[in-house]
């Protein structure tokens, strides 16, 4: 994918994949001007950071596309970081990308955990969540989801949620049905087999005959009175709620400022998990 040259410069900031990151970026697509900034921050844990995102502006056959996805991993990071180098390719080498968007990215995320789950084993053995839009030239917003990690458009002074948090209690029947279970002890969050928090996701080898990786997908067109978009991991959707983050997202012009304020809020509110989130700014 060749990087459209009208956007304009592309500043970013790492400390390495898996690590900590942050940076922005800013162009045009149509009559739409485009910025974005994210910002990673590992969190309380024990092990290696395991969010990974992209957010990019790129020219795919003259149509103009932003890029963004959040991917939270668990049991290791080397699903999040293969859903990073291919989700979006294999999205967009669907036959049907142009003309039949949803079935394109059901059937590029279906084949995504096939990949995964046929190459090495180890590849397989770990997960994770995925959160992915697109905007077509600069008009039309296409989400997708598999797992907890979540996006919000902030459209007519109100937030919309454009993911579905996949919870095992509400996808109870389907994984009972598959021969499994949910477990809800107390003190904890309910879990497939007592093990994992969220009833879909890319790899999981061992619970993959219970698990789907179907993602749920909604389109929303972009107009003047869409103001942001914001995507993040559960991290800070655990501390904070849906309108507390675009309240503190639309106080700042600068869509990477409003990323550090968001991961700095779920840290004061003690969230655990690694926090990740890509605050997208849209100007008609």
């Amino acid at each position: 994918m060749a990087r459209l040259c009208c956007f304009g410069a592309s500043c970013s900031e790492f400390t390495g994949h898996g690590s900590t990151a942050s940076g922005k970026g800013k162009g045009c697509q149509g009559q739409v001007k485009v910025c974005y900034g994210y910002n990673l921050v590992r969190g309380m844990t024990n092990h290696p950071m395991e969010d990974y995102h992209v957010a990019d502006l790129v020219d795919v056959k003259g149509n103009e596309l932003g890029l963004f996805a959040i991917f939270d991993g668990h049991l290791g990071d080397t699903v999040p970081a293969y859903l990073q180098k291919n989700l979006f390719p294999n999205i967009l080498k669907e036959e049907e990308f142009w003309t039949h968007t949803d079935r394109a990215i059901t059937k590029a995320y279906e084949k995504t955990d096939q990949a995964i789950l046929s190459h090495t084993p180890n590849l397989g053995q770990g997960g994770s969540t995925a959160v992915t839009a697109i905007l077509v030239n600069g008009r039309k917003l296409w989400v997708a989801n598999v797992g907890d990690s979540r996006a919000v458009l902030l459209k007519g002074g109100e937030p919309i949620q454009m993911s579905i948090d996949h919870d095992p209690n509400v996808e109870r029947s389907v994984i009972e049905n598959r021969g499994g279970f949910v477990s809800n002890m107390p003190g904890d969050v309910p879990r497939v087999c007592g093990q994992l928090a969220v009833s879909r996701a890319f790899g999981d080898r061992n619970l993959k005959s219970l698990l789907r990786s179907e993602p749920d997908i909604k389109v929303e067109d972009i107009d003047h009175t869409a103001e942001l978009l914001v995507l993040a991991s559960d991290g800070l959707w655990k501390v904070m709620n849906n309108q507390e983050v675009v309240d503190l997202a639309k106080r700042y012009k600068d869509p990477y400022a409003a990323a550090r304020q968001l991961t700095a809020a779920a840290l004061k509110r003690e969230s655990k998990d690694d926090i990740s989130c890509i605050v997208v700014r849209f100007k008609a």
